[in-house]
């Protein structure tokens, strides 16, 4: 019933403007008539759960039905959201003052809340600090985060004058991250995204990618510029090229020259380790991307995004096989 309810939704809600222009790209890339691709999308769509977007990144017009039936699509991945996440606790993973709160353990630096911070619990939090990151309470995707360096700032007055104009939800100490990563690219915090499902309060790690800034950016989200490329869950190191939001791949960073693919990541397993923790602090919410980052002293919390990407890791090159994730899913979610 939930299915049926969701896909009316999604053909009353349907951007058929942008759908028939997803049509139009698709037939000029593969020559494929229009008609067909239009039905097929459609098909898709009730079959598989799939949006013309993930028809479109998935290549579905190069893929059986035995495999698109292997892909986490749109629909499916809202169906896995419903079946292990709690609504009601998504306030404490989408407010950045209250994750920190909730995983204080896990974050390994110093942080302040400026809604309620004044200034000599300001000072205190600053000193000694050169550098430090300002994040709006509520936002997502790199919006809104600043990076202040102290003394460009008159006085600590100041600096904690502008976090208030500009209504910093909180302030963070500045990552030095591990050299090894920042090998890759120096300017931006180069993020793992580690996606865990919690099934009978057991982790489970399904997939795994590192996020890796570009063109002299310090965010590395990949809808503010970045790239990212898949890493293997078992050993840490990254499998395929990178790809950045307009699927443009990169054999090396074009920034540093480093070649991504077979990069040996830092700190995998103990990385591994604290999400796996981490997953268990609210089980309410059982599956979540975290963001780690890693510093010469080990990995270390930055968020958990209660509603993963799915399409991220189905797209080509990064499936040769063109056998999608959902086999991993169904390893530990039942009657999914």
């Amino acid at each position: 019933m939930k299915r049926i309810v969701y896909l009316i939704k999604r053909i009353l809600k349907m951007d058929y403007k942008n759908l028939l222009a997803t049509v139009k790209a698709i037939n000029k890339k593969t020559g494929i008539s229009r008609v067909k691709l239009f039905f097929d999308i459609i098909k898709c769509g009730i079959k598989y759960g799939a949006g013309y977007k993930d028809y479109q990144l998935c290549e579905f017009y190069n893929l059986t039905d035995a495999q698109r039936a292997t892909y986490v699509t749109r629909g499916i991945n809202n169906t896995i959201v419903s079946l292990l996440n709690d609504k009601q606790y998504y306030h404490i993973l989408d407010n950045k003052v209250e994750f920190n709160n909730t995983f204080g353990e896990f974050l390994n630096r110093r942080w302040i809340d400026m809604e309620k911070a004044d200034i000599e619990e300001f000072k205190s939090f600053i000193d000694g600090l050169d550098v430090i990151i300002s994040k709006p309470t509520a936002e997502a995707c790199g919006r809104g985060v600043e990076k202040l360096k102290v003394s460009d700032f008159e006085s600590e007055e100041k600096l904690f004058s502008y976090l208030k104009e500009i209504k910093s939800g909180l302030a963070e100490e500045f990552v030095v991250q591990h050299k090894d990563i920042s090998a890759l690219y120096p300017h931006s915090v180069n993020t793992y995204r580690i996606v865990t499902v919690l099934t009978e309060n057991e982790p489970h790690i399904i997939y795994a990618f590192i996020r890796i800034g570009n063109g002299g950016r310090f965010v590395d989200n990949i809808n503010a510029g970045g790239m990212a490329a898949p890493v293997n869950i078992d050993t840490g190191i990254i499998e395929f090229p990178a790809f950045d939001k307009d699927s443009i791949y990169y054999e090396t960073h074009p920034y540093t020259g480093c070649v991504i693919k077979g990069w040996q990541l830092p700190c995998w397993s103990e990385s591994v380790e604290l999400v796996c923790k981490a997953a268990r602090v609210i089980p309410q919410v059982g599956y979540v991307g975290w963001d780690v980052a890693v510093t010469e002293n080990g990995p270390l919390l930055i968020e958990g995004n209660p509603f993963p990407g799915h399409d991220i890791l189905q797209m080509p090159p990064h499936v040769p096989d063109k056998i999608g994730m959902l086999p991993q899913f169904k390893k530990y979610i039942k009657n999914l």
